[in-house]
């Protein structure tokens, strides 16, 4: 009788041991599911989802929490119209109609006559009199690219009294502008528009060479190749030097770095990646710079070699690499912290039922405040930011260290991304110059991202080269204002007039922020109508 009960104890320890180490299994079991479960999710919004991290991404009851709407309406207050609406440094101009557009462009009068059999009167066979003309319509007509063959000549002189007093002859001409590139068919114009099309409108070289196949005439893809190589090594380097030297010269820097394949590099496969990366600086430093840059790996030595006579604050996402940049305070990108909590919430999240989409909310206040003290001056948002964010910024990261997430879920990563990066995620508190991300630099390099999808890859490191300069320049013209074409066209055709090497104050008057450029590229695309109205 006594063993019985014995016995009876030890199998139900065994079961409970059984149990127990069950319901361990179940429960990694569950936390391995919500894992694979995230994961899914992210590929299905990766892939079908919005891109836009707006607040929208949220379920529409979040959007209460600001009640900005409400706190902030005044039925009395007036409208703004096109004429009020103010951005930093200048007025918007207003929007311009179709109507408006059209007035602009060259025009020319086509008349409709009555036959020559008809121009006398049906009842009395009198000749007509011309009373004057009637609007029908107008219309906008294409004319295709058009391609002329420009000859150029220079006269020579001689003396003739010279010549018959002492019997020397004197020959005088005019010193020859440099072409653009030696013994070849390249024009200031024709260059332009083939880098144009390729880096601003992504349209790859082979299919370049049949758009001018279907216009007429044959120019391989090739050829236009060592153009580009060419043209930026003789003419495009000088300005893209000077315009680093003054991005590294400023006090605030945005970068960023993205994968480009090189099929001929030496010691590496045609699969292996290389990479791009973008310096800048925005409109708030008075120069925005955009200076991109061809290198084979992502290590830190990059940045570091690129930036070693750089001191001020550095604005990046949070790869470890940039922590090898001397004399640079890091700061931090708060949009790839939204990032982080956005891709960890479960869908219908909302702040009642998902801790990520409460550190989500933490950013879009964030983003919010910094929105309105947009066109502040420096000094003013900073005074705003140590009055109102950093007490958000202190809550936030308090907030952080009371989450306690499933290890190696992305709540887990987004939590670990805030308390790595809390001292560059703050670094903003303490100069107003500095941006809360580094979109700057995404949307900088976001131009070749999506003209890699047309053209794929370089097929040589000096044409990977010779594509960074060419980014460079366009897109350091696009964020200052200035039409891409126009100012490729305006600077390649001035400096075969200038003497070689150029001066500093010289390449000053084709910086795309300098007005004088500005001016006279407007001065020469102008357009004038063919005919007076």
């Amino acid at each position: 009788m006594s063993q019985k009960p014995n016995k009876a104890s030890k199998s139900i320890a065994e079961y409970e041991r059984e149990i127990s180490d069950l319901k361990a299994e179940i429960d990694e079991l569950k936390t391995k599911l919500e894992h694979m479960n995230e994961i899914l999710v992210n590929m299905q919004r990766a892939r079908f989802g919005q891109s836009s991290e707006k607040q929208k991404y949220v379920s529409p009851d979040q959007l209460s929490v600001f009640n900005e709407a409400e706190t902030e309406q005044d039925p009395k207050a007036p409208e703004p119209d096109e004429n009020t609406i103010i951005v930093p440094e200048h007025k918007r101009k207003p929007k311009k109609s179709l109507e408006d557009k059209i007035k602009e462009l060259p025009s020319e009068e086509v008349i409709i006559d009555l036959p020559e059999d008809e121009k006398n009167c049906s009842h009395c066979g009198k000749p007509l009199r011309k009373m004057g003309k009637k609007f029908l319509r107008k219309e906008l007509i294409v004319i295709r690219k058009q391609i002329k063959v420009v000859n150029y000549y220079a006269y020579t002189y001689t003396c003739d009294y010279c010549e018959k007093s002492n019997g020397i002859s004197r020959i005088y001409t005019v010193q020859a502008p440099d072409p653009l590139i030696k013994h070849s068919y390249a024009s200031p114009s024709l260059a332009a528009d083939v880098m144009t099309q390729k880096y601003v409108d992504g349209v790859p070289l082979a299919r370049q060479e049949k758009i001018w196949l279907r216009d007429g005439f044959e120019l391989s893809r090739a050829t236009m190749a060592n153009w580009m190589i060419k043209v930026a090594e003789k003419w495009l380097k000088p300005l893209y030097k000077l315009m680093k030297k003054q991005l590294l010269a400023g006090s605030v820097i945005y970068a960023d770095e993205t994968v480009v394949q090189v099929l001929k590099e030496e010691g590496k496969t045609p699969q292996s990646d290389s990479r791009m990366w973008v310096y800048g600086s925005d409109l708030r430093s008075g120069k925005a710079i955009r200076i991109f840059e061809y290198q084979p790996d992502r290590t830190g030595e990059r940045p570091k070699r690129f930036l070693s006579s750089f001191s001020g604050h550095l604005v990046t996402d949070g790869y470890n690499a940039y922590n090898a940049v001397e004399n640079v305070t890091r700061c931090g990108c708060w949009a790839h912290m939204r990032r982080a909590w956005r891709d960890a919430m479960p869908k219908g999240a909302t702040t009642g039922n998902s801790k990520a989409a409460v550190g989500y909310n933490y950013c879009n206040k964030l983003f919010a405040l910094e929105k309105k003290w947009k066109n502040v001056s420096n000094a003013q948002r900073l005074e705003n930011r140590h009055n109102t964010a950093e007490k958000l910024v202190d809550e936030y990261f308090l907030w952080v260290r009371s989450v306690d997430p499933v290890i190696g879920s992305k709540l887990d990563d987004a939590v670990n991304y805030a308390l790595n990066q809390e001292q560059y995620l703050r670094a903003f508190l303490k100069n107003g110059e500095v941006e809360i991300s580094n979109n700057f630099a995404e949307n900088a390099i976001r131009p070749f991202v999506i003209g890699r999808k047309n053209w794929l890859f370089s097929d040589t490191v000096k044409g990977a080269k010779s594509s960074a300069i060419i980014y460079s320049l366009i897109e350091t013209a696009k964020a200052n204002g200035v039409e891409p074409y126009a100012y490729l066209t305006l600077i390649l055709t001035d400096m075969q007039y200038m003497g070689r090497p150029f001066s500093n104050e010289e390449l000053e008057n084709f910086m795309p922020w300098s007005e004088k450029l500005k001016e006279s590229i407007a001065s020469r695309t102008r357009p004038v109508p063919l005919t007076e109205d």
